[in-house]
């Protein structure tokens, strides 16, 4: 491209010519997709619910945003204020504390959960969305806490539960406090089966570690993103301990859905408008 120079990660046109010339600042205007590695402006990604306009890879969509987008405007965010009392002073390359504090601060969130009490076109639902960017989106205290007061909320007011997973997994620097979320979920979640009131669950990318081995899999309903890896341990950790090679596709959720572990695979800009089928079908 001999229209523009570079200097100093700027672009300068050189039409202007090199004195008085007016830099157009482009850092981080633009993102690389990591399905076919072309170039995507940032405004046109966003616009489309972060999923590549080429190849239609879906890339990680943040909690509000994941809100915003199944939710009609008007909802209401719940169950907010919980942290991480760091209950085993744990400490590896740095604090828990530290990692804890930088995650709030990157995200603004207290942890990796947001709880939304709104209507999904004619239904009244409890909607609880995963945020992978904080620490990778790991179900600590604090999370399970959160999805279980979701859990609650949906059975006493015999609204539906949606829960859009996103994880890696339990959080080990919280220990066995981080596993027994799982039991204390499931738990939940099997009395809101006793009260009749429908479970929907939203797997994406990734769902793994002990999300997928709690509630993650237990819904009425289970549906995944296009491409989501979904399992318990990763492909990596697999191979290594069977010492073979895996199948084309392995733990991603066209390959779950073949095998029956998943009801549907459903494209990001169709998700709503599924959802609200499915509820019309489970509320009849």
């Amino acid at each position: 491209m001999t229209w523009f120079k570079r200097e100093s990660g700027e672009y300068e046109p050189e039409e202007n010519g090199p004195e008085g010339a007016k830099n157009v600042r482009t850092e981080g205007l633009w993102v690389k997709c990591p399905g076919c590695r072309q170039p995507i402006y940032k405004a046109e990604l966003a616009a489309n619910l972060q999923v590549c306009p080429k190849c239609q890879h879906h890339l990680k969509l943040g909690a509000r945003d994941r809100i915003n987008s199944l939710l009609e405007p008007g909802y209401e965010l719940v169950d907010r204020g919980l942290r991480s009392t760091d209950p085993l002073n744990f400490c590896d390359v740095k604090p828990y504390k530290q990692r804890l504090r930088k995650a709030q601060h990157d995200t603004g969130l207290d942890d990796a959960i947001l709880n939304a009490l709104g209507r999904l076109g004619s239904h009244e639902v409890v909607l609880s969305a995963m945020e992978y960017a904080f620490i990778g989106g790991s179900m600590g205290a604090v999370v399970g806490e959160t999805i279980a007061r979701a859990v609650d909320r949906a059975r006493l007011a015999r609204k539906p539960l949606i829960v859009v997973a996103a994880s890696g997994g339990a959080r080990m620097m919280e220990g066995v406090v981080s596993l027994m979320q799982m039991a204390k979920i499931s738990t939940a979640l099997a009395q809101l089966d006793d009260a009749r009131v429908p479970y929907i669950c939203v797997l994406t990318d990734p769902t793994t570690g002990g999300v997928t081995a709690s509630f993650a899999m237990l819904g009425d309903l289970n549906i995944a993103e296009p491409g989501a890896l979904i399992g318990f341990a990763g492909p990596r950790v697999i191979e290594q301990t069977i010492r073979q090679k895996l199948p084309e596709g392995f733990q991603r959720s066209e390959f779950l859905l073949e095998k029956g572990f998943l009801d549907a695979v459903v494209h990001r800009k169709d998700l709503k408008a599924y959802l609200s089928r499915a509820l019309d079908f489970m509320k009849a």
